[in-house]
């Protein structure tokens, strides 16, 4: 899964295409999505959920329910054609937590679902596919940022124009941005198409400032990749806290109370800037303060009510294996 730390929303199409050098710059953290696929002797399909602790047979995809867990699922499954297949997933994410848990658990089913077919794809292929599935799912665009940690992990700059969509991974010091990075779920699930929506809307609408607050958020962007590859790691914090205040103006909702007092905690605390996860209104904060002062900021948040998700760092991205079996 990934932290987004400056520039997401522009990576919805067309968004970037009304702003001069438009990226989105994120890191995978180590918590993961996985996917065991199974054959059966017959063409029965076979879903389970670890985390919602549920399970539903069908005896063809099209008949396999469209609520959740199981709207995602149906999807892929329709897409590759599945069929007696027997289908666990497991995430380490909270539900809404603004961190692509959906995206990196669509990848890890892509890739496990190509692999049983034969199929050759190619990173972009498969994130393309992927992508195009989300945006069945949850009936509103989907961005290009969220599947690109989950495929390639570590630190990403998706750099977005009319060429299209490229990646380009950041020469970062791993372990010195996780130790300065703490991830906590405020405790409130977000609906990220709905937010997205709304800020994609004022923007073709022409929404007062909105324009102004996305052309900021690029130049945010450029600073912020020079000074993560610089090491500069007091102005990554300023960068941060500056995303955010320019973040909050895009839509009503972006932020809330909660939210507005555990980033106030962190930063008493002595966080650099603090900013939630993905599109807003609940999920997931990410602080970023110096190792020095992790402890109290870590400490805040929890006082606040949030719950710490411990990760760091993840530059494996997706990894794929033939043999073992899902946890029961």
């Amino acid at each position: 899964m990934r932290i987004d730390l400056a520039g997401a929303t522009l990576d919805i199409w067309p968004l970037y295409l009304y702003h001069a050098e438009a990226q989105t710059l994120n890191v995978a953290v180590t918590l993961r999505a996985r996917c065991w696929l199974g054959t059966r002797d017959d063409r029965r399909l076979v879903l389970r959920s670890i985390d919602a602790k549920q399970r539903v047979e069908a005896d063809h995809w099209s008949a396999l329910p469209e609520e959740a867990p199981w709207r995602l699922l149906k999807r892929i499954l329709a897409h590759f054609d599945g069929a007696g297949l027997e289908l666990v997933t497991q995430s380490d994410s909270p539900i809404g937590a603004g961190i692509a848990g959906s995206s990196a658990l669509n990848i890890a089913t892509c890739a496990a679902l190509a692999r049983w077919r034969g199929q050759d794809l190619t990173g972009e292929a498969l994130l393309g596919v992927a992508m195009n599935l989300e945006a069945q799912a949850i009936d509103v665009p989907t961005g290009a940022q969220d599947y690109r940690p989950a495929f390639y992990g570590g630190v990403s700059a998706v750099e977005l124009g009319v060429a299209g969509v490229t990646r380009v991974g950041l020469d970062v010091d791993a372990a010195a941005l996780a130790s300065r990075l703490v991830v906590a779920y405020t405790g409130a699930s977000r609906q990220s198409g709905i937010n997205n929506w709304e800020v994609m809307k004022g923007r073709i609408d022409g929404g007062p400032g909105i324009a102004d607050h996305f052309d900021q958020i690029c130049r945010v962007a450029g600073v912020m990749r020079r000074a993560l590859v610089a090491a500069d790691w007091p102005e990554v914090g300023r960068q941060i806290a500056r995303e955010w205040e320019l973040r909050k103006r895009l839509a009503p909702g972006v932020t809330t109370p909660a939210i507005d007092d555990l980033i106030d905690r962190a930063g008493r605390a002595g966080a650099l800037g603090a900013k939630i996860c993905g599109a807003g209104g609940g999920g997931c904060i990410a602080a970023f303060a110096e190792p020095g002062d992790m402890a109290a900021v870590t400490a805040a948040l929890t006082d606040g009510g949030a719950t710490i998700l411990p990760c760091s760092v993840d530059t494996d991205g997706l990894t794929v294996a033939e043999g073992g079996s899902a946890p029961v």
